[in-house]
């Protein structure tokens, strides 16, 4: 088994590159093309694909995630070669409080029938009922697990935990006879373990991911065991000094003497693992008495939060809690000061055989789990802005209206989520019964995105004050002038109003302020801007939804809580309600601007051609199918998104004039991939047009979009 490295030193591709998420090697080609130049031209040739089959789709050519299967692919592993759609589009956003700072942590381990499901696609794909997370504000580690011996988290996945505040761990694991040859092999000595971990250092930097879960599951020789440690200790150093905030984890496998023994705690046996890197995960089989004897260990003082018990949802083997007692493990974990990890949580998914009750099902179990678990908040400053969409949904919609209309799933779409539950009100209903109020997903309207945040429930007669609805719990500073909006659609019967709960930044947890916001409000529109947003203020949409907006002016203030008061009109009686909110944006108003930054250098590649049936079901004939790679510059912090765009511009009709402007999807990083588009014989002329769509929700101008022409004629080689 070769051990040896390819050219670089130890770590030396990651010191030379921040983390770049452009595509190193692959461009050239893109790279060559002529910026002055706004076409490009192809032979049409029916080839195979000549893209690389672990990163693309054999069939259609979409960018796919994956993992690598032994320890030759991993050394052998460049960042030249890397998939360059699944690098991290979104960094790790600030979140209050720091892990650091966290004394009960809680870990998801995602384990679910192989992995690289749905979630491979990196940039989504159509699918009726997939598994998704969005309990984020529970969690504070989401590591990705399968039985690969290099588990590297699909970028959606990192995307999704970024925008929360949550570190990604991918999984190093070996097992059985072959795992046991691995590590006699990259153990065996200090050259070849550290060659081992400077290429999972790369790896994690280059994806744009936060560290890993090592999980050794086979017996150790004398020898590698006691290397073991030294490996550990190496990869945290590396990782620390590469990758900020990240976490080398290890799992209750192996002990001293290199057997492998499960101990389900830790202590003398495998403490020299611990001290060796970030944190503990121990295996699932433990007891009260175990932690109990944990907690005055003395291997665990001070870093009691870095011991991560394990809980396996699925509930295998002599285990306390589990499927829907997940919670009795959790108020044992809790009761004696530790972490959790939470093992394939997706058990609601997989047991559950009729999938269009996964949201119920989900909420409902995290719901069992809301008393032991410890919400952080969101720390980023302004712009905040949520439509609530969960990656997933039946339909695509931009501002009330269905772009496309199709099942679909995409975790990086998924936007910052909002508190999910079922409460009882304070009053007794005379007819109803007790008053509820519920906040839940749902994918049957939206303002932006796949889905909506519903709140329903019932007011009793006897309760006269609003209900306050909390939907977002923040930590988020304010400047002196916030544009603050609420799209929402209510029933009839009630009145609505936004509040905002602040703190005095320089009292911290002092002087609580509740800013009242009835929409709609009147703005300053003196400002150009401003006069974007007065335009619809005020509005009720062609399908019901209105656009409500304030100005605020706050001094020294952070923003704490979002909540929505909902009130009964009229006389107290039990009132069922339900009000769908849209979007909830709040704005810097010193920049609102639209942003003068241009789309460029949009270049084609790695293009192929394919021929096959269309997609209408009388269509009998084969179809001409474009397949290529658009890559651009753009500020990606700026946009929500991107929308991508083709027109024919001349084709083998002279007769025929150019064609509208079509969408082909929505990239959310400055590569995408066109698959599968059926476009016009050759010879032909087609445009492939780039939008920005702001996160402020200015318009982008059509001159600041970015557009080249491509140009095709058949190989006359042929």
């Amino acid at each position: 088994m070769s051990l040896s490295v390819d050219g670089n030193k130890p770590n030396e591709e990651a010191a030379d590159h921040q983390r770049d998420t452009s595509e190193p090697s692959r461009l050239e080609s893109c790279l060559d093309q002529p910026m002055g130049s706004s076409s490009v031209h192809e032979d049409v040739k029916y080839l195979p694909s000549p893209l690389p089959a672990e990163h693309y789709d054999a069939d259609t050519t979409e960018p796919i995630s994956c993992g690598l299967q032994t320890l030759e692919e991993l050394l052998s592993w460049k960042r030249s070669e890397a998939n360059p759609f699944n690098v991290a589009a979104v960094p790790l956003a600030p979140r209050e409080p720091p892990l650091a700072r966290c004394l009960h942590r809680t870990l998801v381990s995602h384990d679910m029938m192989g992995g690289y499901l749905d979630d491979r696609f990196a940039q989504g794909t159509n699918t009726e009922a997939p598994y998704a997370f969005y309990h984020w504000q529970y969690i504070d580690i989401f590591n990705y697990f399968t039985h690969k011996m290099v588990t590297i988290p699909p970028a959606v996945w990192t995307n999704a935990a970024h925008k929360h505040g949550v570190v990604v761990l991918g999984t190093f694991i070996t097992e059985w006879t072959d795992g046991a040859a691995v590590c006699e092999a990259f153990l065996k000595e200090e050259e070849s373990y550290r060659a081992v971990a400077d290429k999972l250092v790369q790896i994690s930097y280059c994806y744009g991911f936060d560290g890993w879960l090592i999980n050794i599951e086979n017996p150790l020789s004398k020898v590698a065991v006691e290397n073991t440690p030294l490996f550990l200790r190496y990869l945290t150093d590396q990782m620390h000094e590469r990758v900020s905030g990240s976490l080398v984890l290890w799992y209750d496998s192996v002990i001293e003497n290199g057997q492998l023994t499960w101990q389900n705690e830790l202590n003398e046996s495998n403490r020299m693992f611990f001290d060796a890197c970030d944190g503990f995960f121990t295996n699932y089989n433990w007891t009260e008495q175990n932690l109990e004897w944990m907690q005055d260990y003395s291997g665990v003082q001070g870093r009691q939060a870095d011991v991560y018990i394990g809980v396996d949802v699925f509930a295998r083997g002599k285990v306390v809690g589990g499927m829907l007692e997940t919670n009795k493990a959790l108020e044992v974990i809790r009761k004696h000061k530790f972490s959790a990890a939470i093992f394939a949580p997706g058990w609601v998914y997989e047991t559950h055989s009729d999938k269009t009750q996964f949201r119920k099902n989900q909420d409902n179990f995290w719901a069992l789990l809301s008393d032991y678990l410890y919400i952080h908040r969101p720390a980023s400053p302004l712009p905040f802005i949520s439509s609530f969409c969960q990656g997933f949904g039946k339909a695509i919609y931009w501002r009330g209206q269905r772009e496309a209309t199709r099942s679909w799933f995409n975790l990086t779409a998924q936007e910052i989520q909002p508190l999910y539950y079922h409460t009882e009100l304070e009053g007794q209903g005379s007819l109803e019964g007790q008053g509820w109020l519920s906040s839940r997903g749902c994918p049957e309207d939206a303002w932006n995105g796949g889905c909506s945040l519903l709140l329903d429930g019932l007011i009793p007669a006897t309760h006269t004050s609003p209900v306050c609805a909390r939907i977002f719990s923040l930590h988020v500073p304010l400047p002196s002038k916030t544009l603050v909006t609420l799209i929402y659609k209510p029933s009839t019967g009630i009145k609505v109003s936004l509040e905002l709960k602040t703190t005095d930044a320089s009292l911290c947890t002092h002087n609580v302020q509740d800013v009242k916001l009835v929409s709609p409000v009147a703005l300053d529109d003196r400002l150009q801007p401003l006069s974007l947003f007065t335009q619809l203020c005020g509005s009720l949409s062609p399908d019901g939804w209105t656009v409500g907006c304030s100005q605020l002016e706050l001094r020294g203030c952070d923003l704490r809580e979002v909540c929505l008061n909902i009130q009964r009109n009229g006389q107290p009686q039990d009132t069922a309600f339900s009000c769908r909110v849209g979007e909830i944006m709040l704005l810097d108003v010193a920049s609102l601007q639209v942003p003068p930054e241009l789309v460029q250098g949009l270049c084609i590649y790695d293009v192929v051609w394919l021929r096959a049936a269309g997609t209408s079901p009388e269509s009998t004939s084969l179809r001409l199918h474009l397949n290529a790679t658009l890559r651009w510059d753009y500020p990606t912090h700026l946009v929500r998104h991107f929308r991508v765009y083709w027109r024919r511009l001349r084709g083998p009709d002279p007769r025929i004039p150019p064609g509208e402007l079509v969408l082909v999807g929505r990239a959310y990083s400055n590569i995408f991939r066109v698959t599968e588009l059926a476009v016009p014989e050759a010879p032909s002329l087609l445009e492939l047009v780039v939008e920005p769509v702001i996160r402020k929700g200015f318009p982008v101008p059509e001159s600041h979009w970015g557009r080249r022409s491509l140009s095709y004629t058949e190989d006359s080689t042929r």
